[in-house]
């Protein structure tokens, strides 16, 4: 992507601009916020079969979100496949057991006992799609010559946010898992020594009778998670 010779700095006119009055603001800000609210996490998927293009424009989606140096260091794995799945479901399942086994120290099981998650993971099997994301910690120029990737946490979890955001909109639900470690994504999947993967989100329609823990629907009130200086 990145050319040793074209590195420098070209100004544009902003595009895409948008200009709402306060009253216009205030009805979107309301209107995303009673929009997202209705997002919800769900571990009990139907075996209804999603577009391969509804997935690819949810991910073109999180490819817009801003980065470190512009770098955009992430790459998208979307995965149909039912052998793949499996595979990722049994090494999945194997980290989990001993996940619940003590691995996780008796706080964190205590903390998730209200979510009633176990080692058992059938959605990897169910979900009509698997997406792992992947974190590039190095790029390469045209050369092959290699960069450095800056804020890639950062960059990566935004990527994410705005891809859960997107399949909430196109009327689908996900599951994030967070592999540890799951190296093997990456001869499984073809991807390079450079990349980490970081998040298996499930995806699909929910089942008819997907149930979410009651926890789920306790948020903080806005006095707890913001403060405003004036």
């Amino acid at each position: 992507m990145f050319a040793k010779a074209k590195i420098k700095y070209e100004a544009l006119d902003l595009p895409d601009r948008m200009t709402l009055s306060d009253a216009e603001m205030e009805t979107a800000a309301r209107g995303f916020y009673e929009h997202v609210r209705k997002r919800h996490t769900v571990r009990d998927f139907s075996a209804r079969p999603v577009p391969r293009r509804v997935i690819e424009d949810c991910i073109r989606a999180a490819g817009t979100a801003p980065s470190g140096a512009n770098h955009q260091p992430w790459h998208f794995v979307a995965i149909a496949n039912p052998d793949f799945k499996h595979q990722i479901r049994l090494a999945a399942e194997e980290e989990e057991k001993a996940f619940y086994a003590g691995g996780a120290g008796d706080e964190w099981l205590q903390a998730l006992e209200p979510i009633g998650t176990t080692a058992d993971k059938p959605h990897l099997d169910i979900a009509p799609w698997l997406i792992v994301v992947f974190a590039q910690r190095w790029g390469q120029f045209d050369d092959g010559t290699r960069f450095k990737n800056y804020y890639v946490p950062e960059s990566v979890g935004i990527a994410c946010g705005v891809l859960l955001t997107a399949l909430h909109t196109a009327g689908l639900v996900a599951l994030t898992h967070t592999p540890n470690p799951m190296k093997f994504l990456n001869g499984m999947l073809g991807r390079p020594e450079s990349e980490k993967p970081i998040m298996i989100i499930a995806v699909g329609h929910p089942a008819e009778d997907a149930k979410v823990p009651a926890v789920a629907k306790l948020k903080k009130p806005l006095e707890e998670i913001l403060t405003v200086a004036e």
